[in-house]
């Protein structure tokens, strides 16, 4: 089949730090960082077996996600959990047939829990105790259908989530790979049931190479690994034991209408890396490579490098050189919290020749984390000669986007509300159109108004708000469109994913939010009762500069994005990536057709190209 090999991590015994932890206490019954940090395999299809196309078996398999568990049922591609990774060259067109060879009964137990008075968050505790399952889960079929997320690539190859095979059958796709050196990756998106198929184990690694990338010379070979984050919960049996059963344990936080539980997204105690709870990676004195992929459900780590021994955070050796959608055009220094939301990714360099003998942990800095250990690196004490330097640019083909230099494009709003009545107590996600204001006595249902920073108030009207509603985004091939996300608060930041293309932030705009004391959304309703008012502009971080292809959108702001439909046409969808959030109905449908033929459609898309801010 493919060029199978592994790239290990692990350096010469002689050459690990002398002073090397001792076994440490256990945490939520299992010990930090005995056990090494596994590399997936590599599929690296050549030029005439990525035109015949390889294939990909999706496998119930059994793994060991700590030394101190039993095995664990997973389901994998190709038997690895996480999956291989793929590499490819830009421009080499590459089919793969995913082969949904999956048996035996769902391998994860899904229930919810109410918290009690004075006790830990139950979603910080391992097992069922004082959860019900999830009515339903446990008799799910092995449907699944794989999104390669990030590609270029036709709406029939994309992964349409309603177009999930049975055991048996297979998914054909074809991806064009023309597009600049990134990392993507492939995961589950099976309508419905994604956030448990995805916490089954269905995700993996895709990279793109090509010669900017291969100019900079960077650290490559055993000395570029990738790092798929994720959390997991894990079942007891009836003594309290670890089982090494997958439980996706979510918590309750209310009742809607017609008395099912209302629950947040889920987050775990244990913390994977490649697969391994709390893993360590022996590390020569020398630059590395890091390809992080925040492949949990719906955690947002703020990832920082700690001295193990003294918890003081490393400065002057972490960069960030790139985003989802590829190189950054400078190396951006990492010394406070990286934020990293469900489904980003960020390419780092670190620089372990500063750091020689020492023992290092990366950590989640986020406030109220429980468990914040990630994963451990014991720093080689032998001096190693290393000829990379890091360069003062990294990718002179990038250029900036700005609200003066964008090209004409549409403007499209899509508002995220806060849980409440209307929207059955989830967040919902809006499609809006600008109305006329023609004397509405407000607040009025699915009509928010706003007033920029121009000081023009703008009247919108929603147009659809769940997936199967009208479809209203029909997009010309070749366009450039501004799509604005308004997060109105109340269920946190929302990290959203337009699929098809990459974008660039133009701005982020601030806006009362829920909370606010001044805030004019008359939850009832679903309508403002009075304008949102501009309140100033919020800055973009450097990384959030690049190609990106998810955006995390906070409370109270509008994030402005400018993306051009180019390269394929059908229908693709675009969604908040809480794997939650998007089963639970924040996920829409949107079409891309070229113009000639758009101009007969029935529907024809917006002429509304104008400045929201």
């Amino acid at each position: 089949m493919s060029d199978l090999t592994i790239h290990p991590v692990r350096e010469a015994a002689s050459d690990r730090p002398s002073g090397a932890p001792s076994k440490r206490e256990a945490v939520a019954g299992l010990t930090p960082f005995v056990d090494e940090l596994r590399i997936p395999p590599v599929l690296r299809p050549g030029r005439k077996e990525a035109l015949r196309g390889i294939d990909i078996d999706q496998t119930t398999t059994w793994v060991r996600l700590h030394s101190e568990l039993p095995p664990t049922k997973v389901w994998a591609y190709e038997g690895h959990y996480p999956g291989p990774t793929i590499e490819v060259r830009r421009g080499r067109r590459l089919r793969i047939n995913w082969h949904n060879r999956l048996t035996g009964g769902y391998p994860v137990t899904a229930a919810e829990a109410k918290p009690l008075p004075g006790a830990p968050l139950p979603t910080d505790e391992p097992g069922r105790a004082n959860s019900t399952p999830v009515e339903g889960v446990a008799d799910l079929p092995p449907w699944t259908v794989t999104h390669l997320h990030g590609a270029v690539t036709g709406g029939g190859n994309d992964g349409w989530s309603e177009n999930a095979v049975a055991p048996g059958d297979s998914q054909l796709s074809e991806y064009p790979n023309d597009h600049r050196a990134t990392s993507w990756w492939y995961h589950d998106h099976a309508m419905d049931i994604t956030r448990w198929n995805v916490f089954a184990g269905l995700a993996g690694m895709y990279l793109v190479r090509d010669d900017e990338e291969d100019m900079l010379q960077l650290p490559s070979g055993r000395r570029e690994i990738p790092l798929v984050i994720q959390d997991r919960n894990l079942d007891t049996d009836e003594e309290g034991r670890l089982t090494g059963r997958l439980l996706h344990k979510t918590q309750v936080v209310a009742q809607d209408k017609d008395g099912k539980n209302v629950t947040l997204p889920f987050t775990g105690p244990y913390t994977l890396v490649n697969g391994v709870i709390w893993p360590h990676a022996d590390v020569a004195a020398c630059w590395y490579r890091f390809r992080v992929l925040n492949a949990a459900n719906s955690r947002t780590f703020q990832l920082r490098l700690v001295d193990d021994a003294t918890g003081a955070p490393v400065t002057g050796a972490v960069w960030q050189i790139g985003s989802d959608g590829g190189l950054l055009p400078r190396p951006v220094p990492v010394d406070g919290p990286l934020s990293v939301a469900s489904a980003e990714r960020m390419d780092l360099l670190i620089d372990f020749g500063r750091l020689r003998g020492r023992t290092l942990r990366l950590v989640n800095a986020a406030p109220g984390v429980t468990y914040p250990d990630v994963m451990q690196f014991r720093v080689g004490t032998t001096q190693v000669r290393d000829p990379f330097v890091l360069p003062q640019v990294i990718s002179p083909s990038f250029e900036r986007l700005t609200h003066g230099s964008a090209p004409h494009h549409e403007h499209r709003l899509v508002v995220l509300t806060p849980p409440g009545p209307v929207g059955n107590f989830h967040p919902e996600m809006w499609e809006m159109e600008e109305i006329p204001d023609t004397g509405l006595k407000f607040p009025v249902e699915g009509v928010v108004q706003i007033r920029g920073a121009d000081g023009k108030t703008r009247t919108y009207r929603r147009t659809a708000r769940m997936f199967d509603d009208t479809l209203n985004h029909m997009v010309r091939l070749g366009d450039w469109e501004q799509w604005s996300f308004l997060n109105l608060g109340g269920a946190g930041t929302h990290p959203m994913h337009i699929h098809l293309v990459d974008f660039q932030v133009l701005s982020r705009d601030r806006y009362p939010a829920d909370g606010d004391p001044n805030f004019p959304y008359d939850n009832k309703t679903g309508g403002t009762r009075v304008p949102l008012e501009h309140g100033g502009t919020a800055p973009i971080s450097p990384g959030d500069q690049g190609w990106k292809d998810v955006i995390q959108v906070p409370p109270g702001q509008m994030v402005n994005v400018l993306a051009r439909f180019q390269g394929a046409t059908g229908r693709f969808m675009y969604h908040c990536h809480l794997l939650e959030h998007e089963d639970m109905g924040m996920m829409r449908p949107f079409v891309v057709m070229p113009r000639e033929v758009l101009k007969f459609h029935h529907h024809q898309p917006g002429g509304h190209g104008h400045d929201a801010h």
